[in-house]
């Protein structure tokens, strides 16, 4: 009686630690998401996935302590018959009685306490329950099994959480009773050794059964899991796998299923030879045919014949691949025949060569911080690229946002940080390629408030939610919020949007104190019953806690609407590990092998209203998604017009797709077994280190894709073991054509310089060399920009911005020079347009628009004047000479600079003569 009074005892300490205490403590935080999901319109999202959980730890975490249960009442009740015997006759232990008492009540503490972490472990599997029941056949299977390829994606992971399951059951269960009939009964001591009972040893070979029969399942569950295969040259099912793996595994199933039969005849009859025979059977086959028979036929068969053995599951791997992340949309040109470059072609590509970014993002953000940020408590955190149409100019420009950093005040006590100082402020924007006389960026709006001097204008410049994480705000209180400064004074505001949750009554004030910990916030007179609490106000975790399924991309950028509010866009992607022969890609946090970019996330940075597009209506992930949350996804033609014509094609999506093209566009089988034409993505000096090249977005007219300039992102490719040039690949962000990618590949028979071998011509250029040396010995330091390749017409200009900045801190770069290269040429100038001019011998204008030729209308921008013919050579080497006698001057050699102006002047006369 003590005993089972004990027994009820624990497991209602149990029951109150594992599921009542947790209640509590977490059920504030229930309550608190329930508001903001309710708040922010999308409940959906919020109560699918929580009943969803209650009904996996529900079905699971019961059902694993009712059938472990069971089993256990199963065996008390066979041990009590049976008892402890020696040589036949049953022993009676006293003390025993005691200890076993204690020791049932372990076990079923020990029943319980893994049932709730069983249950726990079923929630983390919720999103693959919605997905296997909510199934999407897709367009193609598998040419194994020829299986439907939906299987794979929406059923299969959820099938193998089922087999962990079942066997965590079969394990425990048989583990707790053998332990339950060691400490009540059952068992007989011999001089043999110590034996159980017919009747427990009966209940033990059932389980045994169950277990091979599940052994059976996992056996047939691997056959699946071959197309996941590493062992051959490509991921999947290779000749190996196929040939010897296949066979012995269905081997396998067959002999589970009999030593199952056994063990189940076992039970009924009291033998177990049968069952341990069918054990050895089990594990020499098991030996022999999963290690040393595929290990026999892949050195013996495959590796003398690799090529024509493997060459029909490397097809099937490059094919697979290339859906899995949508390469086989891509469309490859032949970039036409490169010709030289004319002062006519450039002013054809006015805009392209208009666009050119001069200003690299580090540089710029350091600029913004040191001239924009106008307080302490301010900061830029990221600046991003994008384009308007300013003037009926196509423009590129750059954006950084400047938002409340609450770290930073000078008095960081709560009210400040909590009801005053709530955000952040305006942001600035300029052109990409414009610079002031002094070498600062010239700015289409800046300060604070925004002064704008386009036709842009902010409306609302208040920053609420942005890429800090900053912690949550409370508004609409009776302490106004500081806006902005204004001279020695500062300008206060009242919140009137509708964001946030409100707090004003007194239990959701006590709810959000038990939430942050904060007892300001129920005491507090500052808040009104009008007020309202800012949460998750960083934009990626954000949109993360509303739609934890999907993948959002690292750089969301700020757009300015047609109304003049900021809003935040943020790519989603939709993501799988588990489609067959797809090459997987490996992640900070975790690894993938399918991908798409099929959500557009918008968040209002002053409501923090969040709205989701679907980008791509053919991904059967989102089209699941949208059948378990119906009506939060909605088309991308619902989309505000100012903000759909500023979606732009994201940088790590076309990173993956890059990294996965340099190899699989070789869809030849035997190409690609050889690697002869692999690629790399390009590389370039940063910070004296040569790095991969990140993409980057600009405006240039497609050659024989589009007549007219267009927003893309691009990046260039170069052989894996060489530096010149390959290939470029270019992501289409305008309208009509968003989303396609072209890749233009360079005739092999011609040598295109690549980014690292014109970052060496430029190291070994004299003039420019030691100009830099001048410059970093001097208290100063230089810091080199991308490089940028710039295909114009059918040539190709690569350019690098030069910064100086003082070495020592508070640096503030200043834009100095500008390198162009050109087929032989390398030059180094104040300007952009000074370095064409050199290059291609003509004057260049930014201000005033003028005729390439007779055929070609105005075009306004840095246009070349064309000299009359012979002069080119003439005016370059009188640019030559001019640019080494200044260089001779600053170094103080003034015989050399003697002689480069006799050497000058000797030109000039000759192009006076002409």
């Amino acid at each position: 009686m003590r005993s089972d009074r004990l027994a009820r005892w624990m497991a209602a300490l149990v029951i109150f630690l594992l599921v009542v205490a947790p209640l509590f403590s977490g059920g504030v935080g229930l309550i608190v998401n329930w508001l903001w999901f309710s708040h922010e319109g999308y409940r959906i999202l919020y109560t699918t996935p929580l009943k969803a959980q209650v009904a996996l730890s529900g079905y699971f975490g019961i059902g694993f302590m009712v059938i472990v249960a069971l089993n256990l009442l199963i065996a008390r009740s066979l041990a009590r018959r049976s008892g402890f015997q020696v040589y036949s006759r049953e022993i009676e232990f006293p003390a025993l009685d005691r200890v076993s008492a204690l020791f049932r009540g372990f076990v079923w503490f020990g029943v319980l306490l893994v049932g709730y972490f069983v249950g726990e472990w079923a929630t983390g599997h919720w999103m693959e329950y919605l997905l296997a029941t909510h199934p999407v056949t897709m367009r193609q299977s598998d040419p194994l099994f020829g299986i439907n390829l939906g299987f794979y994606l929406f059923r299969l992971p959820f099938i193998w959480f089922i087999y962990h399951f079942l066997l965590a059951v079969v394990i425990v269960s048989a583990l707790a009773a053998a332990f339950l009939y060691f400490i009540e009964g059952g068992v007989t001591v011999t001089p043999r050794g110590v034996f159980m009972g017919r009747q427990p040893r009966a209940h033990l070979m059932a389980l045994g059964g169950l277990f091979f029969l599940l052994m059976a399942w996992r056996a047939r569950l691997a056959m699946y899991g071959l197309l996941y295969s590493t062992r051959g040259l490509i991921y999947g099912a290779a000749y190996t796998d196929v040939h010897a793996t296949l066979p012995v595994l269905k081997i396998l199933l067959v002999l589970c299923i009999i030593t199952a039969l056994a063990f189940f005849a076992g039970a009924w009859t009291g033998r177990v030879r049968a069952a341990l025979l069918s054990i050895g059977a089990l594990i020499v086959v098991g030996v022999l045919g999963g290690a040393v028979y595929p290990a026999l036929v892949q050195t013996y068969i495959v590796t003398p014949n690799e090529l024509a053995k493997e060459t029909p599951y490397i097809a099937r791997a490059i094919s697979f691949t290339r859906k899995a992340y949508a390469l086989d949309r891509f469309q490859e040109r032949n970039f036409p025949d490169v010709s030289d470059l004319t002062p006519t072609v450039i002013a054809q590509n006015q805009a392209t060569v208009n666009n050119i970014r001069l200003w690299d993002h580090r540089p710029l953000l350091t600029t913004f911080q040191q001239l924009q940020e106008i307080r302490t408590y301010y900061d830029f955190v990221r600046v991003d690229n994008d384009r308007y149409r300013i003037n009926s100019d196509y423009r590129q420009v750059s954006l950084s946002v400047r938002e409340m950093n609450s770290s930073a005040l000078p008095d960081p006590n709560w009210v400040n940080e909590h009801l005053i100082y709530t955000h952040g402020f305006g942001l600035c924007m300029g052109p990409v390629n414009e610079a002031t006389p002094d070498g600062m960026p010239d700015l289409f709006i800046e300060n604070i408030p925004p002064v704008s001097n386009v036709p842009i204008k902010i409306t609302r410049p208040e920053i609420y939610y942005g890429e800090l994480s900053n912690d949550y705000c409370i508004v609409k209180t009776s302490a106004q919020e500081f806006d902005y400064p204004s001279g020695y004074e500062n300008v206060y505001n009242t919140y009137q949007g509708s964001g946030g949750v409100g707090i004003g009554g007194f239990w959701r004030r006590l709810l959000f104190t038990l939430r942050f910990g904060q007892i300001n916030i129920l005491l507090s007179s500052y808040i009104q019953p009008s007020s309202r609490i800012m949460i998750y106000r960083r934009v990626l975790n954000r949109v993360s806690r509303l739609a934890p399924f999907l993948t959002f991309d690292s750089h969301p950028y700020i757009v300015v609407a047609k109304d003049g509010s900021l809003y935040w866009i943020v790519d989603g992607y939709t993501t799988s590990s588990q489609y067959p022969y797809s090459d997987p890609t490996q992640l900070a946090d975790g690894s993938l092998n399918y991908i798409r970019n099929a959500v557009k996330a918008t968040v209002n940075a002053y409501s923090g209203q969040v709205r989701f597009y679907v980008s791509d209506p053919t991904d059967p992930l989102i089209q699941a998604y949208a059948r378990i949350f119906h009506g939060v996804f909605r088309p991308l033609s619902e989309m505000p017009d100012g903000l759909h014509a500023h979606i732009r094609y994201p940088m790590d999506f076309f990173s993956v797709q890059a990294q996965k093209y340099a190899v699989f566009h070789m869809t030849d089988p035997q190409v690609f077994y050889s690697k002869e034409d692999l690629w790399r993505v390009a590389r370039q000096n940063t910070g004296g280190q040569m790095e991969p090249m990140e993409p980057y977005y600009t405006i240039m007219k497609l050659p024989g894709a589009s007549d007219k300039e267009e927003f893309v992102l691009m990046l260039p490719f170069v052989p894996a073991r060489k530096n010149n040039m390959i290939a470029w690949m270019a992501a289409r962000c305008d309208e009509p054509n968003y989303g396609k990618v072209l890749v233009f590949t360079f005739s092999k028979d011609k040598l295109i310089y690549g980014p690292e071998q014109i970052e060496s011509r430029i190291d070994q250029k004299p003039e420019i060399s030691q100009q830099l040396t001048l410059w970093n010995q001097s208290g100063s330091r230089v810091v080199r920009g991308t490089l940028l390749v710039i295909p114009v017409g059918n040539s190709v200009l690569y350019v690098e911005p030069l910064y100086l900045a003082a070495a020592t801190g508070g640096a503030l770069p200043e834009l100095k020079r500008v390198i162009v290269a050109y087929s032989d040429h390398v030059v180094m100038e104040p300007s952009l347009d000074t370095a064409l001019s050199q290059i291609f011998g003509g004057a260049t204008s930014t201000e005033a628009a003028s005729s390439a030729s007779s055929a070609s209308p105005p075009v306004k921008g840095a246009i070349l004047r064309v000299p009359p013919p012979g002069m080119q050579s003439l005016i370059q080497q009188a640019n030559q000479y001019y640019q080494q006698a200044l260089d001779d001057l600053r170094q103080g050699n003034w015989s050399g600079y003697g002689d480069q102006i006799q050497k000058l002047g000797k030109v000039l006369n000759q192009l006076q003569a002409k």
